[in-house]
């Protein structure tokens, strides 16, 4: 397996050369990033295949491309969500490792407690799988509505885990909380709102108990980012300072101050900057030790989500990024606790954290196929008798073009190399001022279509041609602006048997980056530059902003399709959101999934699959009835059949076509 070391960052996106010089699987890495965002889970074999390590470094891989053809032997069609549940277990390893330690690090009297968000990715297996594998640490659930808070009650049975319940709370919601208490659960009933003091003060008096109470506080610590607006003055959640003193007096009033136990916080998610964090920390210290002051038992603090993943690889304070380790963000929640309970003599509480992004992220791998690709060609097109003057005129300058490479001039010294890149400068302002000429010609009806059409394909082949020779140049050769914007020009659109919408809706809704590389061919040179258009009939269903390192490129370095041989792309670290927030934009579904396991000796085992939605259920969803399309087509069928237009074996043929589309997948097939 070949985990590369960084090269030289890729900086605009540019194509082979056509230079002998090798490459290799590592280059591959370096170029997609997977030797930065991937560590330590994905990386690049000798075959040029994405590997998965789905352990971490504790032993075990799979070859990603061998996996998906087998799965496709399984009849698991593209596209493919694959979730790796061992990369779920090892997140929630890392996590409570990195607590220890600093709880170690800095004599924090206290412990960690953990609690997933479930909001983050409702999925049923998902869910099952982290309270299973985080029951060694009586890991909990965060629910933000009463169907959450069923799916927490349901899945929670340890006694010892917590039941955060957040988001806006109703009578029935209250009292379930406090039900759940008598079941032996830990419901801790978040008061997120003014309002719900008094609904729970008056459930917890009919039903005789109360569940335990939390507080959340709207912070003064300004955060960054996308949700920045989760703190402050006019945050959508939370108590601002008077409006906590007001809860604690009237929670003592009602006898519940003892039930009063954990003080909430939260700064947004994707925490990019840990400076952020460290003030918000100190802030809620300070507030959790006058709550204790005031009388209220307390016990937990619990610093809400917001740990961030670096989805670019680039370790800075970026929105795809974060400038903190996991360990850094451990050591800086338990330090700066440690030091505001210290001075006042308090017991240091338990930490709670919601972090889900963090624990989700990495887990799945969504896998799409290519199903064509569109672009400028470089063909030609071979002269006509009588030709036009303005195509002669192109026609010269792609010979001018092709025989300054002939020359050899690019292997000069700098004074050879500016005359190089002077020459094509003045080819390339020739070549479209010729273009120009023949589509003014065209639109006073000087040209015919096809002459047309030579005029555009010549003056692309001369694009393609000086694009080439610039890739040629020696390092630190300047070249103008114009001419560094050829390759862009050049791209290609690569048509993606997938929906945005559905299964990516964040690169859409709110421009979120995830890495999307192919995953076989690493080791082999790519040659053009291109982005993704889904299934969709809209303009916005598109992928066409990738990482690079801190930046965003608008292109992804790509391979040319070959016939008869599929070109499969990753889209990576999309475990978080992504499932839950797409919709049914154009009808196309939910993509086949299924949870894979490493296997004891050796190999892996498929512990679920999840088909995904058929046309008959996207169709059902929106109410239509498909058995009453099918009867109204055969009614169209037999009128036809009547009127001597349709053939009783088309027909039957068409009837046919229509069942079974109602009962496959959404998407295209093979």
């Amino acid at each position: 397996m070949v985990f590369a070391e960084p090269t030289s960052p890729p900086g605009v996106p540019s194509v082979a050369s056509g230079r002998p010089d090798a490459w290799s699987a590592a280059d591959g890495a370096a170029l997609y990033g997977l030797d930065r965002w991937g560590e330590p889970y994905f990386g690049v074999g000798a075959r040029g295949h994405v590997i998965v390590q789905p352990r971490g470094d504790r032993g075990g891989s799979l070859d990603l491309v061998e996996l998906v053809r087998e799965l496709q032997g399984r009849d698991l069609s593209l596209p493919l969500l694959i979730r790796f549940d061992d990369i779920l277990e090892d997140r929630l390893e890392r996590l409570h490792g990195a607590f220890e330690r600093a709880i170690a690090q800095y004599g924090y009297n206290g412990r960690y407690q953990g609690v997933f968000p479930v909001k983050c990715n409702q999925q049923r297996h998902v869910v099952e799988q982290l309270v299973e594998s985080g029951r060694r640490w009586h890991f909990g659930l965060e629910a933000g509505s009463k169907a959450e808070l069923l799916i927490a009650l349901s899945l929670l049975d340890d006694p010892d885990a917590l039941m955060i319940c957040n988001g806006y709370k109703d009578r029935r919601y209250i009292e379930t909380a406090i039900l759940a208490r008598r079941l032996g659960r830990q419901p801790v009933v978040v008061i997120e709102q003014a309002d719900e003091v008094e609904r729970i003060i008056a459930a917890s008096s009919a039903l005789g108990g109360a569940p335990f109470i939390g507080i959340r506080a709207k912070l003064s610590a300004r955060s960054t980012g996308r949700w920045g607006s989760s703190v402050g003055e006019r945050a959508k959640f939370g108590l601002s300072i008077p409006d906590v003193l007001t809860t604690v007096e009237r929670l003592r009033e009602a006898g519940l101050l003892d039930d009063l136990r954990l003080l909430h916080f939260h700064i947004g998610s994707q925490i990019n900057d840990i400076a952020v964090l460290k003030d918000a920390l100190q802030e809620a210290g300070q507030i959790y030790a006058e709550l204790t002051r005031l009388g209220a038992p307390m016990g937990f603090l619990d610093v809400g989500g917001g740990l961030g993943i670096d989805y670019d690889g680039s370790r800075t304070a970026t929105a795809a990024s974060t400038n903190y380790s996991l360990q850094n963000y451990a050591n800086d929640v338990v330090a700066t606790i440690r030091e505001c309970c210290e001075p006042h003599g308090i017991r240091p509480p338990t930490l709670v954290s919601e972090s889900g992004r963090a624990l989700a992220s990495h887990f799945s791998v969504l896998v799409f196929d290519v199903l064509g690709a569109g672009g400028r060609g470089e063909t030609v097109p071979p002269p006509a008798e009588g030709e036009a003057l303005i195509l002669r005129n192109l026609r010269d300058t792609h010979a001018l073009i092709t025989a300054i490479a002939a020359e050899g001039g690019l292997e000069g010294d700098d004074a050879g190399e500016r005359a190089v890149v002077e020459r094509l400068q003045e080819a390339w302002n020739d070549a479209l001022k010729f273009k120009e000429d023949a589509l003014t010609a065209f639109r006073l009806g000087y040209l015919s279509l096809p002459e047309r059409a030579t005029a555009e394909r010549l003056t692309w082949a001369s694009c393609q041609a000086i694009a080439r020779q610039l890739e040629g140049l020696p390092p630190g050769t300047v070249i103008p602006q114009e001419l560094q914007a050829l390759p862009a020009a050049l791209a290609g659109t690569y048509y993606a048997n997938l929906s945005v919408f559905r299964s990516a809706p964040d690169t859409w809704a709110i421009d979120q980056l995830f890495p999307v590389l192919p995953i076989h061919r690493l080791d082999e040179r790519p040659t053009r530059l291109g982005s993704f258009a889904d299934l969709t009939c809209d303009s916005d269903g598109k992928i066409a902003r990738f990482i690079d390192r801190g930046q965003v490129k608008p292109l992804l370095e790509l391979h040319g399709l070959r016939p008869g041989e599929p070109y499969w792309i990753g889209l990576f670290l999309g475990g978080a959101y992504q499932e839950v927030m797409g919709n049914l934009h154009n009808l196309f579904g939910s993509t086949n999934a299924v949870h894979i396991r490493l296997a004891a000796g050796g190999g892996y085992r498929v512990d679920h699959v999840v088909r995904g939605n058929t046309n008959a259920e996207v169709l059902e969803a929106m109410e239509h009835d498909p058995d009453l399309l099918l009867e109204r087509l055969r009614l169209a069928s037999e009128q036809a059949i009547g009127r001597g237009d349709l053939a009783i074996s088309d027909a039957r043929r068409l009837m046919a076509h229509l069942k079974a589309s109602l009962e496959q997948t959404t998407y295209l097939e093979a």
